[in-house]
């Protein structure tokens, strides 16, 4: 299993038990995720910790005083 938090600017576009699809982004040096339709998105990841899922299920929403923060698990598959 992996997780992994992604940022979401207003409350109540996911819960916890959702199962979410995720849509892969490239930048010269890094991935980003994005949760879709566009609720919510992870920081910069490096190539060698790209994500091998396509879905994973929201096991927490979180609010501090920087916003509100969806951490979701994965099942990777083993290599």
């Amino acid at each position: 299993m992996r997780r992994m938090d992604f940022k979401m600017e207003r409350p109540g576009q996911v819960k916890v038990g959702d199962v979410v699809t995720i849509t892969e982004g490239v930048l010269p040096s890094n991935y980003y995720y994005i949760i879709n339709p566009a609720v919510a998105m992870s920081g910069n990841i490096p190539f060698r910790d790209r994500l091998q899922s396509k879905s994973g299920t929201v096991i927490s929403v979180e609010e501090n005083t920087r916003g509100y923060y969806v951490i979701v698990e994965f099942e990777e598959e083993e290599v």
